[in-house]
């Protein structure tokens, strides 16, 4: 009988252990889907990848610092699509953003809202994070402190248009001007 108790006492805390990892995390998504919604980041090319790739540097800004670590991939597709950035040292030539229309976010909405979810949203067969990447941290203050994190990413540029012109997010290359 003491066995069964024992048995039964094991799972039961088992159980609870992993409940409250599952919350933790759904929690930790869940401020990041919040700090995310408003799109407080900035991108910058930090080299030349592979044909059909662009690598990239994005600074995500959140409360806690493994929240902007984990929107550093959201972010630096985000930005290649709706932002773009300069040119600069070490063969990085200016990016446009792939979406030229500026209002096409609000315009397709549920398809973004689709694309950029939480839980394994489509942007995430576009986009690596480097290998020898190590996360740059810094506390900046912004009403009350905030951390600005730094990771350098891989997006698959050319596979991310092609997945755009065929939802019907962006116009293809050869569609004319």
């Amino acid at each position: 009988m003491k066995k069964v108790i024992i048995k039964a006492g094991i799972l039961t805390i088992v159980f609870l252990a992993f409940t409250l990892t599952s919350s933790a995390q759904l929690s930790k998504k869940r401020a990041a889907q919040k700090d995310t919604k408003a799109w407080k980041y900035e991108i910058e090319c930090v080299g030349i990848g592979k044909p059909g790739t662009k690598v990239i540097k994005v600074w995500s800004y959140s409360n806690k610092a493994s929240v902007a670590k984990m929107q550093a991939k959201k972010n630096a597709v985000h930005g290649i699509i709706f932002k773009g950035y300069t040119g600069g040292g070490r063969g990085c030539t200016s990016q446009k953003p792939l979406a030229t229309d500026p209002n096409v976010e609000q315009q397709k909405e549920e398809f973004f809202d689709n694309f950029f979810n939480i839980n394994g949203g489509k942007y995430m067969k576009f986009v690596a994070i480097s290998g020898d990447s190590t996360p740059e941290v810094i506390k900046v203050k912004i009403k009350g402190f905030k951390y600005k994190v730094g990771i350098v990413v891989t997006v698959m540029t050319n596979n991310l248009r092609k997945n755009l012109e065929a939802a019907g997010v962006v116009r293809g290359l050869s569609s004319g001007f």
